[in-house]
């Protein structure tokens, strides 16, 4: 992502090599402001109610993509904690963090997945982000090859080992 205007004094930005990195910097070189635009940590659940997986469809997706329940972190809070709190915004249920599965680049979107195995309890009551969602049986759930879908499965690798 580019931004066009310095964040802190509103001035252009423009190239320049910083550490033998091209990155936007201030034009006022009194502000010398540089924008990182360091990767966003996002949380990502597989979603694991009463044996089976849960895959959501979010508003706004096509009607033959789900994936994990995933979303961003919010201040002061950890990675488990915003987990959790996604899992009751989404889907409304309780959860406890079963285990961690790993961290995961999403260069695409700029982003650094923080996925868990998350073991909920309580009857699915869809959040406003929803369109939609999917129970499948742990053995038919099948991981896609990009982004949450790579922590999927990896998660079936070490479940069958």
């Amino acid at each position: 992502m580019k931004a066009a205007f310095c964040q802190k004094c509103g001035s252009a930005l423009m190239e320049q090599d910083r550490d033998g990195y091209l990155r936007q910097v201030c034009s006022d070189d009194a502000c010398g402001q540089v924008f990182w635009n360091n990767p966003v940590p996002v949380v990502a659940g597989i979603i694991e109610y009463k044996g089976d997986i849960v895959l959501i469809q979010n508003v706004g997706w096509p009607k033959e993509w789900y994936g994990l329940v995933t979303g961003y972190l919010e201040k002061g809070e950890t990675p488990e904690q915003g987990m959790l709190r996604e899992l009751k915004e989404e889907l409304g249920l309780d959860g406890e963090i079963g285990e961690f599965v790993g961290n995961y680049s999403f260069f695409e979107k700029n982003e650094l997945i923080i996925a868990f195995h998350v073991v909920a309890t309580g009857e699915i009551n869809m959040g406003e982000e929803l369109a939609d969602y999917r129970i499948i049986p742990i053995d038919k759930v099948r991981p896609w090859p990009f982004a949450t879908g790579i922590a999927l499965g990896d998660w079936l690798k070490r479940r069958r080992t």
